[in-house]
C-alpha cells in the first residue's frame, strides 16, 4: 500500500487543510516512508510474544475516593458578583463567524 497525491488531497480535505503542490509531494513522500518503516515491523517474529495493554507494569497510584463535607450553595455564592437563586449568573457570550 502506498500513498498517492490523491490520498494526500483527500486527507487534507478531511482535515480542512490546504497545501501547495510541492507540500503535497513532500507529504506523499514522507507518508510513504512511514508506511515503509511500518512494513519492516511486520517482518518481526511475534509468534510467542504476549500482547500488552501497556509496556510497563503499572499499579494505580491514586488514593481511594472519600466522601467529604462540601460547602453549601449559599457559601459558594456568597461572594458572587451576580447570582440567581442557586446559580452563578454570567454574561452571555456568543461569537458567530
Amino acid at each position: 500500500m502506498s500513498v498517492t497525491i490523491k490520498d494526500v488531497e483527500y486527507i487534507a480535505k478531511l482535515a480542512r487543510l490546504k497545501f501547495e503542490e510541492d507540500e503535497k509531494e513532500k507529504l506523499c513522500k514522507e507518508m510513504n516512508q512511514i508506511l515503509e518503516y511500518m512494513s519492516k515491523l511486520n517482518e518481526l517474529d511475534t509468534e510467542n510474544v504476549e500482547p500488552l495493554s501497556h509496556p510497563i507494569d503499572l499499579s494505580n497510584v491514586f488514593r481511594e475516593d472519600e466522601v467529604k463535607k462540601s460547602i453549601s450553595t449559599e457559601e459558594a455564592l456568597k461572594n458572587a458578583p451576580d447570582k440567581d437563586d442557586k446559580f452563578f449568573k454570567v454574561p452571555k457570550i456568543i461569537y458567530i463567524e
